[in-house]
């Protein structure tokens, strides 16, 4: 027999049930913590995984008492929510995405891994691949934005960073692909609302993902709060047993989220614990976190022959085989066995800074106000974000709460010593009081610019952060208009750099303001990382993972609709159009300005007739007209001419990226397979059509900007 088997031949059901059991945790003056229970229960083997433990010491102790004290020495699970960093935060998923850089996606999730596993832990939540067209929903700031085939990318580079080539490595965390499935278009971008949409729609926007995250070998998969199209996500046995075990064959363990099982009550589809216990193992959940159903419930549904032995036994198998696969069974204390050398950490929070940095969008950048001129004597740094470290943490710090980062007026101190720097909040971020704005505007006589840092608090971004009104909050669009027209009529420039886990509607502020940077929420390094694109040190090379849109009303908005009949058209008025705004968005997906200036020829795609099995190659010239060298990221779409089903008109399949010297000209050449621009037919089931597909290249979606060729399909 295997130890697997050794062990599970030994258990008791209050054995198993407590490895199909994850509790929350924590540590106090008098010891470790559990919550609802005590620490007897490891003992007794009832709980075997634990999450939000933080420390080496404090995890190593409670591993003690699983694998030293207890009757079988199963080592307990201990994972936690490492988002965008452990201690060292990076920026917010979807400050990352819009690095579109895979190589960077990974080494950040593995400088996580790194340091999550050196304090004891095996596990995290994480990566969150929900698709996210709605910011009006907090967690589009965990995510990857608006598109499916980026967040496939993403999916692949996350897993491999977390887990490693080795998932027993002692610098290796198993990784958590969640929210399964289609959790960002809860209505009314509400958190833990109904999502009701198309089948089309979640195999090709919302599954791919999860998909690519299977091929990738994660290790667990969360299933989403929310129902679809009826069904609570945590008991949906189509999705759960019948597309991610069957069709995908995924073999690893499926952990409920926070209290999931005990909500099917809540939903409606369950009358009590029992109930719910049997839906969520009947569905394929193996672990069942914070609700205590299956300790509780499924001893009376075993004994009511609701659920079998076998079903329970299967479930406790893949759990142990993940223990197993960590090494946990062989050395349950060699994750943190050895503090982390403080060159690594250093080397880390390098690497933040340079993240960061890469990560600030230029979303317009009028007469080249940025990067600062060298010559700056003084500066009026106003907002309530201009010396808030605490907010450019984000709304998931994970174990970072209390380390130390950078607000922009420190970074701003660091990086111009000889500028006199002015700094006033004029507001609160969501105060109604105006009375500090005439200290505010008073800053602007002297000053060569006005540095206007506004946005949101990091906690209006994440779970439970929806905003009906994703726009400026308080009075802050007071302040800007106020400190405006006094820069304006001084003749300085007014830099706005916003601080936010989405997209914002700010129409006014984006036609106003002389330069606008995202910077979204930045991390540890996140003062410095700005001074670095203010100062010109490093140019802005961030692109929009969303579209921004021009008014509530517009959303969800994403670049890539599916065609109509009636295509807008102003001079017809029975045509797909607002009244009172534009359709199109504020700013493009893709777009991001730099301190080159880039201009596009020669798109060339060969061959320009193609089969299933070959690949086209894309090749397009770029010349940086501009004063500065600078990096340009392009971007690769296709539309399909004609098929059987209605195409999106636009649809992302590639990216590059090139770094240009001034007046210097270089080429970039993507491959794309032409399998990959099959897709789902009317069955949903993949098919490749013989016809004419465009082939789109340029800076952003911004259909103006994009070089096309069609090619055939045969």
């Amino acid at each position: 027999m295997n130890r697997i088997d050794t062990i599970m031949a030994r258990m008791t059901l209050p054995e198993k049930l407590g490895q199909l059991t994850m509790t929350a945790s924590g540590y106090a003056v008098t010891g470790p913590v559990i919550a609802g229970d005590s620490t007897q229960a490891i003992i007794d083997g009832t709980i075997g995984n634990l999450l939000n433990m933080v420390g080496a010491g404090p995890v190593h102790e409670m591993q003690r008492l699983a694998v030293e004290k207890s009757r079988l020495g199963i080592p307990l699970l201990i994972g936690l929510d490492i988002v965008h960093g452990h201690r060292t935060l990076f920026p917010i998923p979807l400050a990352e995405a819009g690095l579109f850089d895979d190589a960077l996606w990974e080494r950040t999730a593995r400088e996580a891994a790194r340091e999550g596993a050196a304090e004891g832990l095996a596990m995290t939540f994480a990566p969150m691949l929900d698709v996210s067209r709605d910011p009006r929903w907090g967690r589009t700031a965990e995510g990857p934005g608006e598109d499916p085939w980026l967040n496939v990318r993403i999916a692949r580079a996350k897993v491999r960073g977390f887990q490693g080539t080795d998932l027993s490595s002692a610098e290796s965390l198993a990784a958590c692909a969640k929210h399964f499935v289609a959790y960002g278009p809860v209505t009314a971008g509400r958190e833990y609302a109904a999502v009701d949409i198309s089948e089309r729609t979640l195999h090709e926007v919302h599954l791919p993902a999860f998909a690519a995250a299977v091929r990738a070998g994660v290790a667990t998969v969360m299933p989403a709060f929310t129902d679809l199209n009826g069904v609570p996500m945590t008991a949906h046995v189509p999705l759960l047993r019948g597309w991610l075990r069957g069709e995908m064959g995924f073999d690893g363990v499926i952990v409920s989220d926070y209290n999931a099982i005990a909500e099917l009550i809540k939903h409606g589809v369950a009358a009590d614990l029992v109930d719910a216990a049997v839906l969520a193992l009947k569905a394929g959940v193996d672990i069942d976190m914070m609700a205590d159903a299956y300790r509780k419930g499924l001893p009376v549904a075993l004994e009511q022959g609701r659920v079998s032995i076998d079903e329970i036994d299967a479930s406790v198998r893949r759990v142990l085989r993940l223990k197993e696969q960590l090494g946990l069974f062989d050395d349950p204390y060699r994750r943190g066995a050895v503090p982390e050398p403080a060159a690594a950490v250093a080397e880390r929070h390098r690497l933040a800074r340079d993240v960061a940095s890469r990560a600030v969008v230029l979303l317009k950048n009028e007469r080249n106000t940025l990067p600062l001129p060298a010559e700056t004597k003084a500066l009026a740094v106003i907002g309530p974000l201009a010396d808030a470290s605490t907010e450019m943490k984000g709304p998931w710090w994970g174990a970072g709460e209390h380390e130390p980062a950078t607000s922009v007026l420190a970074g701003l101190r660091a990086a111009l010593k000889k500028t006199e720097l002015r700094h006033a909040p004029g507001v609160a971020i969501d105060s109604a009081d105006d009375s500090g704005i005439d200290e505010a505007v008073a800053l602007c006589d002297g000053a060569d610019a006005v540095l206007l840092c506004l946005g949101e608090r990091a906690t209006m971004s994440g779970e439970a952060a929806s905003r009906a009104t994703p726009a400026l909050p308080g009075r802050q669009q007071a302040l800007a208009e106020a400190v405006t027209a006094r820069a304006h009529v001084l003749g300085i420039p007014v830099i706005a750099i916003l601080f936010s886990g989405r997209p914002l509607v700010i129409p006014w502020l984006a036609e106003h303001a002389d330069a606008l940077l995202a910077a979204w929420f930045l991390g540890r390094e996140a003062g410095h990382a700005i001074a670095d694109v203010l100062t010109g040190r490093v140019s802005p090379g961030g692109r929009t993972p969303m579209s921004w849109p021009r008014a509530v009303g517009q959303i969800p908005i994403h670049y890539g609709p599916r065609p109509t009949g009636r295509p807008m058209n102003p001079a017809d008025y029975y045509t797909s159009k607002y009244q009172d705004v534009e359709n199109t968005p504020l700013f493009a997906f893709g777009h991001g300005l730099t301190y080159g200036r880039f201009s596009y020829d020669e798109l060339r795609v060969d061959p320009p007739r193609v089969r299933e099995h070959e690949t086209l190659r894309v090749s397009v010239g770029l010349r940086n007209d501009g004063a500065r060298a600078a990096e340009e990221t392009v971007f690769l779409f296709a539309h399909a001419k004609l098929s059987r089903v209605t195409r999106p008109l636009l649809e992302l399949k590639g990216y590059a990226k090139l770094r240009l010297e001034p007046g210097a000209a270089g080429s970039v050449t993507l491959e794309l397979p032409a399998a990959e621009l099959r897709y789902l037919g009317p069955d949903l089931q993949p098919l490749f059509e013989p016809g004419e597909v465009e082939i789109l290249v340029g800076p952003s979606a911004e259909a103006t900007g994009l070089l096309r060729q069609t090619i055939e399909l045969c």
